[in-house]
């Protein structure tokens, strides 16, 4: 009789290692990838993970496998890596898209506290694990725990020693992973390395419980606002276009040709058009020492004269100046009275 129920054991143990491995290779390729968390292939196989990685979990629970009555030098060696069923799910649950954050978080949640309290039943670490409250839980007992875990990870001190630890634990899991991928491998180094891994999954899921914590208020802030209305947008101002401001018409007419694009204003048309706009105070007369130019130079107003006429073609304007173009080309600047000189 007993060799059937050998016979049957053995048949389990291989179903859940194999199970087991290959829901591993899904989790550190996912882990691994480059390619977006959000995306349907990465989704996919995070889904796959977490379905095999939930059979496993039900292959041990009713395997009877881990008892609180044991200590972590009873379990056999092969069995260690399965305590971290719990953090591989939770881990998984929080790369998860396409379901609500917050059912997201609080399924994760659960996975990282059971990991924990496993981890601390057999001795691989001492930290509080603070009981996971139900919907129901009063407000004393939920600050309760975010005081708890406050008290493990925000503190300054908590944060530079487990960075410390994680530190070396990922050095030491370099060195164990190499000697584990020898088919030789022998018993202890086995131990070791799944021990070192569940000490380092143990820092992990604190800091996953405490981002849990800081995005708890974002996503209950989120889920009460969601109905509000959105506050309408301020109506788009009109882009600002340059303006050249000239001191009269004539001016206007000069520069305007010149730049077609660009409205030229007279200091009188600029100043009604402010007042129009809103951006002047208004009246109905602008006092004429405000938009009179004091410059009065008699030669900027004949250059402008000038211009004009050449902008209209002004057949004795064009002929002066023609003449003036001859004139300097047969005396060049500086030629001058040349005389007693060699």
């Amino acid at each position: 009789m007993s060799q059937p129920t050998d016979a049957g054991q053995s048949t389990e143990e291989e179903s859940l290692k194999n199970i087991y491995d290959q829901a591993m290779k899904l989790f550190d390729s996912i882990e691994s990838g480059s390619e977006a968390t959000n995306s349907d292939a990465v989704q996919m196989s995070i889904k796959s993970a977490i379905s095999k990685f939930e059979k496993a979990t039900n292959l041990v629970s009713l395997s009877g496998m881990f008892s609180r009555n044991e200590n972590l030098e009873e379990l056999p060696t092969e069995t260690l890596q399965y305590l971290l069923l719990p953090a591989l799910l939770g881990t998984l649950t929080l790369k998860r898209s396409g379901t609500p954050r917050k059912d997201l978080i609080q399924v994760a949640e659960v996975y990282f506290k059971d990991f924990l309290q496993r981890c601390k039943d057999y001795g691989v670490t001492d930290v509080e694990v603070p009981a996971t409250s139900d919907s129901q839980g009063t407000v004393a007992r939920t600050q309760s725990e975010q005081a708890k875990i406050a008290s493990m990870v925000m503190t300054r001190e908590a944060k530079i020693k487990r960075y410390k630890e994680m530190k070396e634990l990922k050095d030491k899991l370099s060195t164990l992973s190499k000697a584990m991928a020898s088919p030789s491998v022998d018993d202890d180094t086995k131990r070791t390395y799944f021990t070192t891994l569940l000490q380092n999954y143990v820092n992990q899921a604190l800091d996953e419980l405490s981002s849990i914590e800081q995005e708890k208020p974002i996503l209950e802030y989120m889920e009460k606002h969601a109905g509000e209305p959105k506050p309408s947008k301020a109506p788009p101002r009109t882009p600002l276009r340059p303006v050249i401001i000239t001191r009269d018409a004539v001016q206007k007419a000069v520069f305007g040709a010149g730049y077609p694009a660009i409205p030229s204003l007279t200091i009188e048309e600029f100043y009604d058009q402010r007042v129009r706009d809103g951006i002047f105070p208004g009246g109905t007369n602008i006092p004429h020492q405000t938009i009179q130019n004091t410059e009065t130079d008699g030669d900027e107003e004949e250059r402008i004269r000038k211009e004009r006429l050449v902008e209209e073609d002004d057949p004795e304007e064009l002929a002066r100046q023609r003449g003036m173009d001859e004139y300097k080309d047969d005396h060049r600047r500086g030629w001058g009275n040349r005389h007693n000189r060699s």
